[in-house]
């Protein structure tokens, strides 16, 4: 008899394990966020993972609230619960609903990165691994018994796109063997054990990258994480007129120069801007003017006809 499941999430990335989920199992109802306004238009729309349910023909319900369809979810028999970025905290009514509990897929080695972007701050603090978990739910942050865990080595060249795109099949593969496991009812808890660090939802000041702030290896990381979320910006300082240039791909140079953050070191045709940083020297090899397309950040220099030993890239705000 397969497990009698629901199925919590609500953004692109859950769908996949949506699909998984009614495979695998007997699922019984999707839940996800309320519809939003979404698009150019912001015509209210559903979000992704409600869009598939309805077409696989699942039950969906999508409350503003989850506790205002409390009732009609407790009224559904189910053994488990399966959450992956759903968005919502679980009380511990709804944790107390299914025989087994509810599962999470999380995208980190945990307790490591506990919070809302475990692949974004990962690349922003500098880890060289990763992974994802697939732990029970408790009343606290991340913080329940874990069924297991499968690791990944974060690659130099990985930005926020690439290493989701490779956690996602990774959790799937986790996903899959836990269902099977506890198809064949073996049922495992393991507390989490080490220090626990975390990962809190991005800001929009985490976007604003200033050259004496940060070495030249936390602009570089921030700028990889930074590739699902705020945009990240430096503010680009010509002509009496501050504007905040969009910042897409860099290199880092760990060469020391004399020279004031900010200041342009070189510019290249193969590699970009390099700029002096607090430690170190960034390149700016691609960025995104205001209003405009990528491009190649020496031809946004010739552009500019910004010049090596100009201090174009301010050192702090205003």
């Amino acid at each position: 008899m397969q497990l009698r499941t629901i199925f919590f999430g609500t953004p692109q990335l859950s769908v996949p394990y949506l699909e998984l989920v009614h495979q695998l199992t007997d699922l019984q109802l999707t839940v996800t966020q309320a519809d939003k306004p979404r698009g150019r238009g912001m015509e209210v729309s559903p979000c992704p993972v409600k869009a598939r349910a309805l077409e696989l023909g699942v039950p969906v319900l999508s409350p503003e609230k989850l506790k205002d369809d409390f009732d009609k979810i407790a009224a559904v028999p189910f053994d488990l619960g399966i959450a992956v970025a759903y968005g919502k905290i679980f009380r511990p009514d709804f944790l107390a609903l299914p025989k087994l509990g509810i599962l999470n897929v999380h995208f980190s080695l945990l307790p490591q990165l506990r919070g809302a972007a475990p692949v974004q701050q990962a690349l922003m603090k500098g880890y060289t691994q990763t992974g994802i978990s697939v732990f029970w739910i408790r009343p606290g942050m991340d913080d329940g018994p874990l069924y297991l865990q499968k690791q990944l080595d974060i690659d130099p060249a990985d930005n926020a796109k690439t290493l989701f795109e490779k956690l996602i099949p990774l959790g799937l593969d986790g996903l899959q063997e836990v269902l099977t496991r506890l198809q064949a009812g073996e049922m495992l808890q393991t507390p989490q054990t080490g220090e626990p660090t975390t990962a809190p939802m991005l800001q929009k000041e985490d976007a604003l990258l200033r050259p004496a702030d940060l070495t030249a290896t936390q602009l570089h990381n921030r700028i990889r994480g930074l590739a699902c979320g705020p945009k990240p910006k430096i503010p680009f300082l010509r002509n009496g007129n501050t504007e905040w240039l969009q910042v897409l791909r860099t290199i880092v140079d760990t060469q020391e120069y004399s020279a004031k953050p900010g200041t342009i070191v070189a510019i290249e045709r193969s590699l970009g801007i390099l700029v002096k940083c607090r430690e170190g020297a960034l390149w700016l090899c691609e960025v995104q003017p205001a209003g405009k397309k990528p491009m190649p950040a020496e031809a946004f220099a010739n552009g500019r006809g910004l010049k090596p030993h100009e201090i174009v890239f301010i050192e702090h705000a205003d």
